[in-house]
């Protein structure tokens, strides 16, 4: 695995690199190199070659680098030139293009090749509100028309719709998550299961604009983002139109997925990233809170045949959710 060195003026490796773990869970072979005010360039090669440790001499290592030119990226520099055929830099750091490469390591085995990888990464995190204008717009698919449930193009008429009674989505991930696309699931997950299309299931969501607005602003670069009400997923999840798209459908509560299952949805599997806190729940993990009623829930859907898989990352253990009830 390539080894990661985070560097900056200050404490903002610091900073990132928690931001990152936050989001893609905690990492191997990662190590910060700060620069302060009252250092100088000797410190700043001492931190670099302490953070290196048993890398100085074999191994793959990639300085993420907050600025070109600074201090950071000229120390980090004088190291490279001595081991080019296996140390890369990238300067111009923020939070898309670390959390790109964390899960570039995985496929990825040389550190010049992460960070050639990175660039468009990086570039692409960068927007703004209010949008840019856009030369080109991709046309709708006919998936694209049948998702559509607002006043001018009014939901499918369910009776025309050719109902297979078995997924013709492919499901990567059904997941309950009280925050629904965040970080995480935006970075972490949409790396992990690639899918083409994300679905967030909420009656409540889908009829509040502000929200609706939002979610899909906060679409991961090539992935497209609808939001609808559960009622749009019974009809759709196994029309034809929607064979083979890869999917993650996001549910806020373990309500909103029982009354899709209950209406026909096939689920075998659901993960639990967070479930949040409110008067009359207990905390069963630092994100995951339960009423009587969650739990009611949770025991029909097992006994509906959906298996429970708790992680707020990939990276993150599988745990149970009932023998976490039980503790």
């Amino acid at each position: 695995m390539v080894k990661f060195i985070i560097a900056s003026h200050g404490e903002f490796a610091k900073g990132i690199q928690q931001s990152g773990e936050m989001i893609f869970g905690q990492q191997e072979d990662v190590e910060v190199v700060t620069f302060m005010p009252n250092e100088g360039p000797e410190d700043l090669m001492q931190h670099f070659t302490q953070a290196l440790g048993e890398a100085t001499e074999t191994g793959e290592v990639l300085f993420l680098v907050d600025l070109w030119g600074g201090s950071p990226f000229n120390a980090a520099s004088r190291i490279q030139a001595e081991h080019p055929e296996r140390m890369a830099i990238i300067t111009g750091l923020n939070l898309p293009m670390l959390i790109e490469a964390y899960g570039a390591r995985f496929t990825m085995e040389k550190a010049s090749e992460i960070a050639h990888a990175l660039i468009d990464v990086a570039q692409n995190g960068i927007n703004t509100i209010p949008e840019r204008t856009q030369t080109t717009e991709e046309a709708p698919t006919e998936a694209d028309a049948a998702m559509e449930t607002t006043p001018s193009a009014p939901a499918t008429d369910i009776n025309k719709v050719e109902h297979t009674g078995e997924a013709t989505m492919d499901i990567r991930l059904a997941r309950i998550d009280s925050r629904l696309l965040h970080g995480q699931v935006a970075t972490a997950w949409t790396k992990a299961v690639q899918p083409d299309r994300i679905i967030v299931v909420s009656d409540t969501v889908a009829h509040d604009d502000l929200r609706k607005t939002l979610l899909v602003q906060a679409a991961p670069v090539g992935v497209k983002v609808n939001v609808v009400p559960i009622q749009k997923l019974v009809d759709v999840w196994d029309d034809p139109r929607f064979k083979g798209l890869k999917t993650m459908l996001l549910f806020e509560t373990p309500q909103d997925v029982e009354r899709a299952v209950a209406a026909g949805v096939k689920l075998t599997e659901v993960n639990i990233g967070s479930m949040s806190h409110s008067e009359g729940k207990r905390m069963v993990t630092n994100a995951i809170a339960v009423d009587s009623a969650d739990v009611q829930c949770l025991e029909e859907l097992r006994a509906q045949g959906v298996k429970f898989d708790v992680r707020k990352v990939p990276s993150d253990p599988s745990k149970d959710i009932f023998a976490l009830l039980k503790d």
